[in-house]
């Protein structure tokens, strides 16, 4: 494909659209990659894939696969989902919760994420889900932002006891956090700090793809 080509000189944006949600979503070919970005920052596959993929790498690809159910909080085009059928060719059931509906679209048009046979996708708000949902997981994989925004209700302790919750022993909740300003930083130290849960232990995993920090929350018992 000649405009796959060409993004390796020069990104080729091929589809571009707006949601209730997003302000813009832009399909676009970069150094032979397809990737989904809002207005100002990568949504999905291209450096988020690979931010993810490190986070993955820290619990081990061997114990992922050995897992049954794993939820994704904020799927975007699917690129953590890809990562786990793919890459690391894990069989069990993938729940993704995605608020976006045109971003569903977008990512089954060009994703084809509607055709992995073990993955829910549901159009539905992560936090509502997440104060209603009765099934335990071993994985939770927390990557909701709005542009470089990420809401409030991440990092307040209710919903992380909501979380916690919702793990089975032994199990992880993988969070992707954004760290552009002194606040952000300070958002971070502050979350992590203040987190307490009998049993639980908590690992923060800085400047990956530089303005990224990666927290680790793991079920010892």
């Amino acid at each position: 494909m000649i405009q796959r080509l060409l993004s390796y000189f020069l990104p080729i944006t091929i589809y571009k659209t707006q949601s209730n949600w997003n302000k813009s979503i832009e399909i676009t070919w970069t150094n032979g990659e397809l990737v989904i970005d809002s207005e100002n920052t990568n949504y999905s596959y291209g450096s988020l894939q690979r931010i993810l993929k490190h986070g993955l790498k820290k619990i081990g690809f061997s114990q992922i696969r050995e897992m049954n159910k794993i939820l994704v909080l904020g799927v975007a085009g699917g690129s953590v989902i890809k990562t786990l059928i793919d890459e690391i060719q894990y069989k069990g059931i993938v729940t993704g919760i995605e608020i976006d509906a045109k971003i569903i679209e977008v990512a089954n048009s060009y994703f084809k994420l509607n055709q992995i046979s073990n993955l829910t996708l549901l159009n539905t708000d992560a936090f509502e889900f997440v104060l209603q949902a009765k099934e335990k997981y071993d994985l939770i994989i927390v990557d909701i932002f709005q542009d470089t925004k990420m809401p409030a209700f991440l990092f307040e302790n209710f919903f992380t006891e909501r979380l916690c919750a919702l793990l089975q022993k032994k199990g992880f909740i993988l969070f992707n956090t954004m760290v552009l300003t002194k606040n952000d930083t300070a958002r971070n130290e502050k979350f992590c700090s203040e987190f307490y849960q009998p049993n639980f232990k908590i690992k923060r995993i800085p400047k990956v793809e530089i303005h990224n920090e990666l927290i680790l929350i793991e079920n010892i018992i």
